[in-house]
């Protein structure tokens, strides 16, 4: 079982090394930063984690060939693999609709640009010409990095539509699926699985994390109330499909983004989130935890992806992860 850790883009620079630091004592295999718009810039985030450890993978969950050009995209990841001695691993995906608007750019073909970039910086860390003449990537003969990549590095693509799962299966070396539940993972392996077939590979051969939102503490309360403001603020527009395997409908979340959104009430908005809503993520003690995740293992995940909020005290759940999960499910 591998384990890994994510993080939004909203913190300051300084306490992602300490949480790089301490995930990498606990024995945590991955440490994952995003890019979300408006917000700090992953890529110096991780060349800042670069440097302040020695032997965690690192990575972008996730960077968009819209707002950033696939050249940029290869150079980046090049240079961050060279800066990290080999281990960095590139998160790709279209990103959010609404960020791309904000922008005033058009989010066009959004599966195609991002299989065309994915095959083009393939290309590009393999230290290849990646001419290509596709619909969303024109690039001439002269489509090759200036300086030798280290490696073809690895790609994981993000995904949560069926068509984009399947994708996971058939180019990637890796998937970051969201799971709203955890229990969703169920439904996205056939997906996954689909796209293994068309590529004429086998689970063991790529790194599907399952991706999970938690809040862990010794303070039940404590932690339900870091979940709940995390789905007060996102769950008016979660997919209905996925809010379905609660018994839930986004018409239920529509007073809790009144609140949130329109009032700005987060104290009242907490409030609404039920326990049926709380189960969209995990919250509370380890033992609860390991329960919610015994149920993934048993379904076949190999790994597992720690998203925020995390906790009320973030460094103490990286430790108290490290010290009852990891151990539980990968022991010496």
């Amino acid at each position: 079982m591998k384990f890994s850790l994510r993080f939004n883009n909203d913190l300051p620079v300084r306490d992602y090394l300490r949480y790089a630091q301490a995930a990498e004592a606990a024995r945590f295999d991955q440490f994952w930063v995003s890019d979300d718009l408006f917000l700090r810039s992953a890529p110096v985030i991780l060349s800042a984690v670069a440097l302040a450890t020695e032997h965690i993978e690192i990575g972008t969950c996730i960077l968009n060939p819209f707002t950033m050009h696939p050249a940029e995209i290869a150079m980046f990841a090049a240079t961050l693999d060279e800066l990290s001695g080999g281990r960095f691993n590139l998160g790709i995906s279209s990103g959010a609709e609404d960020f791309i608007r904000w922008l005033g750019m058009e989010f066009h073909q959004p599966r195609t640009r991002v299989l065309e970039a994915i095959a083009a910086i393939n290309k590009l860390t393999s230290n290849q010409n990646a001419a290509i003449d596709g619909l969303t990537v024109q690039w001439t003969e002269e489509a090759w990095l200036r300086f030798q990549s280290r490696r073809r590095v690895p790609i994981y693509l993000g995904a949560m539509s069926p068509k984009m799962l399947e994708e996971i299966g058939a180019v990637a070396d890796g998937g970051l699926p969201l799971l709203f539940p955890p229990e969703h993972y169920a439904n996205v392996l056939p997906y996954v699985k689909r796209g293994l077939a068309r590529s004429g590979r086998t689970l063991s051969e790529i790194d599907l994390a399952a991706c999970i939102w938690c809040s862990v503490s010794t303070d039940q309360a404590a932690a339900e109330a870091m979940l709940a403001d995390k789905i007060a603020y996102y769950g008016h527009a979660m997919s209905p499909i996925l809010l379905e395997q609660l018994g839930l409908a986004q018409a239920d979340f529509e007073p809790i983004r009144q609140a949130r959104h329109i009032d700005g009430d987060r104290e009242r908005a907490r409030q609404m989130v039920t326990p049926q809503m709380l189960r969209i993520g995990i919250a509370g003690t380890t033992d609860t935890l390991l329960e919610r995740l015994e149920a993934l293992a048993a379904l076949g995940v190999r790994h597992i992806s720690f998203g925020p909020p995390l906790g009320p005290d973030i460094l103490a759940a990286i430790r108290d992860i490290g010290q009852a999960v990891i151990p539980h499910f990968a022991p010496d």
